[in-house]
């Protein structure tokens, strides 16, 4: 009795330890964490220029938006809004 119950829990160990390594296998975690700690190196390296990318679409976009604002106020008949070229003009 105390034979049999031995040997079967020694299989389920047995049984254990067969899925545990099939699943290391299919999902290798060292592998897993090279490969994060490679993509991580590489978002740090490229990091600087990644922000300087950034700093230029910022600064585009408000020399665009400058100039869109400027175009509107010359446009504009109000003398607050820098419009009085055109009205000098008519």
């Amino acid at each position: 009795m105390f034979q049999a119950a031995l040997m079967t829990n020694l299989q389920k160990i047995v049984n254990f330890f067969g899925y545990l390594m099939s699943y290391l296998r299919r999902h290798n975690p060292l592998q897993i964490f090279l490969a994060q700690i490679t993509a991580m190196v590489k978002d740090y390296l490229t990091m600087n220029r990644k922000l300087k990318m950034a700093k230029y679409r910022v600064n585009y976009q408000m020399y665009k938006l400058n100039q869109m604002e400027q175009l509107i106020a010359e446009n504009n008949e109000h003398v607050f809004l820098r419009g009085n070229k055109i009205n000098l003009q008519r």
